[in-house]
């Protein structure tokens, strides 16, 4: 199985911290050349000297300015593009639907899908000239399955499922391949945050919360960063040239969301 990336071009949003650089450190050691943005100045600090020879830029990437400048810099830096990497997310609110307020329910929606949409439409032209090009789009099992109290996260987490199918589709005739990955339950810092806050919606401690959500869990455990990790780096392989308008779930057999 081909899994060379030497000197691949790849662009990820949101790459300095967790599952983003994970996948940014991940095609680095592979030989790929990185290009990583995030809102964090001091996270791209610390996290571009673990990725030899790439480079990080500031950009919000729900903000179309933002992400047009850090095109017109990586793609410069890179000259071309064989990989979009459509990591950035927030978890939004958690809460019942009457209490959350629209100012939350946009901020989700604009961080989880609309910048997909922005960092896609900058990145076809690009694509179109490589002859390995994929765009990768970060889903969630939340994608997939029902969310009581993070409706916000579920509904953007959807909405990148059918994102990805669609332009599956309208990207074909280009061979440029469009997939998703849903994570399940990660072992990571947002993770935690996104249990923490469960149990206090549902006034139980944070042991039984995670005792429950993993009880759902075929596996009985959390999925690692590098599991997500790998399965980027098969979507951008040879190996993975076959694969378009599919949803994959890293998730440890989760059934349920609660």
């Amino acid at each position: 199985m081909d899994m060379q990336f030497q000197d691949l071009r790849v662009m990820i949003t949101a790459g300095a911290s967790g599952i983003g650089l994970a996948i940014a450190q991940a095609f680095a050691q592979a030989g790929a050349r990185v290009q990583i943005s995030d809102i964090s100045a001091s996270a791209i600090e610390a996290a571009v000297p673990s990725l030899p020879g790439g480079g990080g830029w500031i950009a919000d990437a729900s903000n179309p300015a933002a992400v047009d400048a850090w095109f017109a810099h990586a793609l410069a830096t890179l000259g071309g593009l064989d990989v979009l990497v459509n990591n950035a997310g927030i978890a939004g609110p958690t809460a019942r639907i009457e209490e959350i307020e629209p100012q939350q329910w946009d901020e989700t929606i604009a961080v989880n899908l609309r910048s997909q949409y922005l960092c896609v439409r900058r990145a076809i032209p690009a694509l179109r000239t490589s002859h390995r090009a994929s765009i990768i789009n970060l889903s969630s099992v939340a994608g997939r399955l029902g969310y009581p109290l993070r409706t916000p996260y579920a509904a953007s987490k959807w909405a990148v499922v059918g994102l990805t199918q669609s332009l599956a589709l309208e990207l074909g005739g280009d061979d440029i391949t469009v997939n998703a990955i849903l994570p399940g339950i990660v072992d990571s810092e947002r993770s935690r945050n996104v249990t923490a806050a469960k149990a206090q919606a549902r006034q139980i401690s944070e042991a039984d919360m995670l005792t429950e959500i993993l009880a759902n869990v075929a596996l009985h455990r959390k999925v690692q960063l590098a599991d997500v990790a790998q399965t980027a780096l098969f979507l951008a392989s040879s190996a993975g040239r076959s694969f378009t308008g599919q949803s994959l779930n890293v998730c440890a057999g989760i059934q349920s969301l609660r």
